[in-house]
């Protein structure tokens, strides 16, 4: 019943915010990817994991978790834009974003904490010279009670377009993270706090450009272990929804089904 509430919760807001008002959602379907929210927009995420059963491996009911939080551009790609102006000229082409989440249904105790920060330096496919891959470093799940959600997972990607002729094959990235290894376990409570990251992800303008679709992976069998894969849609420049299906690296964690929404305003 509850699951079923909060899907009813989500179309709701949807037909909401589509009379209201494309967003590159900064991650994919679950890792950080190399994209900037635009410059001078307000980045909102509005995400949902519904997990596919209602109880973990030990008995412990399971919640749906609910992720939402603001995310913005710091630092435009044209130096002109920026209030630092010709002062950043040298480094034009770096664009920066930060925000934070606001996380629920984590556990009793964890909920008590849900404050999470994240931040992310990149730049994009091309910017110094041609078939420049895009590059991103940053941090993520920042959380504010020592050891017990600072997960404070750090990271660095790399993403190149891949064209034949005239085919776009869709983009590859690879990365690697790591963050608190007193956190990041395994299924055997024992350290798994580093791992690699990729995926693969393309416009669909075969059926639509509207489409996007993309698998993408996250080593470990810590929490953030999985394998992901879905679809996004652009209702219009500045909504897009994404529905995604993660399978955990760590067998003692049951799947979960993603829904997410961002909005730029």
């Amino acid at each position: 019943m509850k699951r079923l509430q909060a899907i009813l919760i989500s179309g709701i807001i949807l037909i909401l915010i589509s009379i209201m008002a494309d967003a590159t959602p900064t991650t994919l379907i679950w890792t950080p990817s190399t994209d900037i929210q635009p410059y001078k927009k307000t980045h909102v995420n509005l995400d949902w994991y519904f997990p596919v059963a209602d109880e973990d491996a030990n008995g412990n009911n399971l919640h749906v978790l609910q992720v939402y939080g603001p995310t913005l551009s710091l630092l435009s790609d044209k130096p002109e834009d920026n209030l630092l102006g010709k002062l950043w000229s040298p480094l034009g082409k770096v664009m920066v974003e930060t925000g934070f989440d606001y996380k629920k249904g984590l556990g009793t105790q964890l909920d008590k904490h849900p404050w999470y920060f994240h931040f992310k330096l990149g730049i994009p496919e091309d910017a110094y010279f041609k078939n420049m891959p895009a590059f991103a470093v940053g941090a993520y799940d920042i959380g504010t009670k020592n050891d017990e959600t600072d997960n404070n997972v750090l990271y660095f990607r790399l993403a190149k377009t891949v064209n034949f002729d005239k085919f776009n094959a869709g983009r590859v990235s690879a990365g690697y993270f790591t963050g608190n290894k007193k956190l990041l376990l395994d299924e055997d409570g024992e350290k798994d706090n580093a791992g690699f990251m990729a995926a693969w992800e393309r416009c669909m303008p075969e059926i639509s450009n509207r489409l996007w679709f993309c698998v993408d992976y996250q080593g470990t069998n810590s929490v953030y272990g999985a394998l992901n894969y879905g679809f996004a849609w652009k209702f219009n420049d500045n909504l897009a929804v994404i529905v995604g299906y993660d399978q955990y690296n760590n067998t003692n964690f049951k799947d979960t089904s993603t829904l997410q929404i961002d909005i730029d305003f």
